[in-house]
């Protein structure tokens, strides 16, 4: 009999989620705690998995259809004579070990849907090489594409393998462009000119001629999923808190040396240290000393809530955009034991595996483009937070020590904060604290 399988609340106060891929597909046969389908909330992306044994009767809802909780998602036939809604006998997904353990099954166990088939259309000059190293292989070019829903379904539409179409999207995503580009085949170069009649032969080097195809067609992308959730919080925190940003800078050279020599110990226990947890130990510190850093607005009764603890919340760079994970109660944390849970949690958001609970109840934010570079940027707050710490590149600099010029590893930080709750000349004393302990990290050793 028919087993309707309704959208769950997955997260406190849900109203709906984002169909972002099904790992099935009508016809396909699943059983118990498969991996189904992925969808997006407010703060994750999470797989659900089946309910129940069975063969997958009627996909209901399309990738990139936003559901509302307790909308039918999938029917499935299970043999059993049992029609109840899935929403009365499933139990949801919670972001408790039990969750964990279901969605940490890799989503490739179960192939994706096999694009419906289509007449052959003449592929493109540039799509060709990339069409005949698929059929070479035997495989797609790649295993996971990062595209659209609209997108993929036009893929599909057209009976286009996505997995072939060369991507020109950030972070190699392949966009409506590129699909329609490998389906229609370009239009004849022109011919070139030929010269005057009786002009005189010029000497001159030829310009080497490329077929000259379509013009590139304007996309519509939808604020979508985490997309509009990073919209909508960037749009809020604008609106309703007027920041301000001091910079400053920091000689690195003596952390530099300390985290060279420290690499091999947190290696021992499978530790990657980066600078990261020194930073954040240092902030934990400067807390402290300046209290009204680490706080959250209530615009509902015009007040801030100075927390006790030190959450720190890390923009972590993922394909589907930023997550803010949240490393908890820092300042009863080592630095090693900090170093591992940013590895936990940044592994986790990549991976499409974070609990709900990894990213809420941050109390101070942190973004880091040092790996990536730049030299300064005006952070914009992760509203209803007080500040946000902006961290960039170490390089070796010419400095004035001691009235000689040395080579020194610089870092630029710059911190945006709230400035109803905190003066410039706050800012720059915080500022001055952290700097100070980061060019002498032995102190945080001293301080606690």
């Amino acid at each position: 009999m028919a087993y309707e399988f309704k959208l769950p609340d997955i997260g406190e106060g849900l109203t709906e989620g984002e169909v972002v891929k099904w790992l099935v597909k009508e016809g396909d046969t699943v059983v118990e705690d498969q991996p189904m389908v992925e969808v997006m909330t407010d703060k994750a992306t999470v797989e659900i998995t089946a309910p129940t044994a069975g063969v997958i009767a009627d996909i209901r809802a399309e990738e990139g259809e936003v559901v509302p909780v307790g909308n039918i998602l999938v029917v499935i036939d299970n043999g059993t004579g049992d029609a109840a809604p899935a929403a009365e006998k499933a139990e949801a997904p919670k972001a408790d070990a039990k969750a964990d353990a279901r969605t940490d099954a890799p989503a490739a166990e179960t192939p994706p849907a096999a694009p419906a088939p289509a007449p052959a259309a003449p592929a493109s000059p540039v799509a060709a090489p990339v069409a005949a190293a698929s059929a070479s292989s035997g495989k797609p070019l790649r295993d996971r594409t990062l595209a659209a829903p609209a997108t993929r379904k036009l893929a599909r539409t057209l009976g286009i393998d996505i997995n072939t179409v060369v991507a020109t999207g950030d972070h190699d995503r392949v966009t409506r462009s590129d699909v329609e580009g490998h389906a229609v085949a370009p239009a004849a170069a022109p011919a070139a000119a030929a010269p005057a009649a009786g002009a005189a032969p010029v000497a001159t080097k030829a310009l080497p001629t490329a077929a000259v195809g379509a013009a590139r067609a304007d996309e519509r992308v939808p604020l979508r999923g985490l997309r509009s959730k990073i919209a909508e919080q960037m749009v809020r925190a604008k609106q309703m808190s007027p920041h301000f940003t001091f910079a400053e800078e920091c000689d690195m050279t003596n952390l530099v040396a300390l985290r060279k020599e420290a690499k091999a110990s947190a290696a021992e226990y499978g530790i990657k240290l980066t600078y990261l947890p020194f930073i954040i130990k240092a902030l934990a510190s400067c807390f402290r000393k300046f209290p009204a850093i680490n706080a959250v607005v209530d615009d509902s009764d015009n007040s801030y809530v100075i927390r006790g603890e030190v959450n720190i919340g890390l923009a972590t760079d993922t394909p589907d955009g930023l997550t803010v994970v949240v490393i908890k109660r820092c300042e009863q944390l080592s630095i090693l034991q900090i170093a591992q849970e940013i590895q936990r949690l940044t592994v986790a958001a990549r991976d499409k595996k974070i609990g709900v609970e990894d990213l809420k109840g941050s109390t101070f934010t942190i973004t880091s483009a040092g790996s990536i570079g730049g030299i300064m940027a005006t952070p914009i707050l992760n509203y209803p937070e007080v500040g946000i710490l902006g961290v960039y590149k170490i390089a070796k600099r010419p400095v004035v020590v001691d009235d000689e010029i040395v080579i020194r590893s610089m870092a630029n930080m710059t911190i945006t904060l709230d400035h109803r709750i905190v003066d410039g000349a706050t800012a720059a004393h915080f500022m001055n604290e952290l700097v100070r302990l980061l060019q002498n990290p032995g102190l945080m050793l001293l301080e606690g």
